[in-house]
């Protein structure tokens, strides 16, 4: 984990930090690291593909495709993580929910090997808000692979 120096707050997220801010474990948790945290405004997500996932059992057998759901579900865990880090959120039991997903396109398979970067800016939250819109990009070797818009609500448990 590194900081701004300034502001003291992260500017990457490793799995250790991640799992103390997300509640999602396996075979859900979909990011690995983030990096480029630049306050709630945006962040780069990091996803190592690999063959051992759960859902490449049955999408599909003999050719296995990373599912377009886990891509966007991918980019949203990356922008909680972003607020998360950046709102001091850690240990704070944190629940996402999605309210929407809009604009949603799929340009290129995600396979086991690859490495998926995904690119999320906010386009609408505040600190103190419960509601955020985010715009995502999943790249693969600066290939498009997804795009799409998603609103989400994040509750804070007592």
């Amino acid at each position: 984990m590194t900081d701004t120096p300034e502001t003291g707050t992260p500017t990457t997220a490793d799995i250790q930090l991640i799992q103390r801010i997300l509640p999602h474990r396996y075979p859900f948790l979909l990011v690995d690291r983030v990096v480029d945290i630049e306050g709630t405004t945006s962040a780069t997500g990091i996803k190592n593909v690999t063959m051992n996932e759960p859902h490449f059992q049955g999408h599909f057998p003999g050719n296995p495709i990373m599912p377009g759901v886990t891509i966007i579900e991918a980019m949203a865990q990356t922008a909680a993580v972003m607020v998360g880090t950046t709102m001091g959120l850690v240990d704070g039991n944190m629940l996402i929910y999605f309210m929407g997903i809009d604009n949603t396109k799929f340009r290129r398979k995600v396979v086991p090997g690859d490495q998926l970067l995904m690119k999320v800016e906010t386009t609408r939250g505040k600190p103190g808000g419960k509601v955020w819109r985010f715009k995502g990009v999943a790249t693969v070797d600066g290939e498009m692979a997804a795009e799409a818009e998603f609103t989400a609500m994040m509750d804070l448990q007592g």
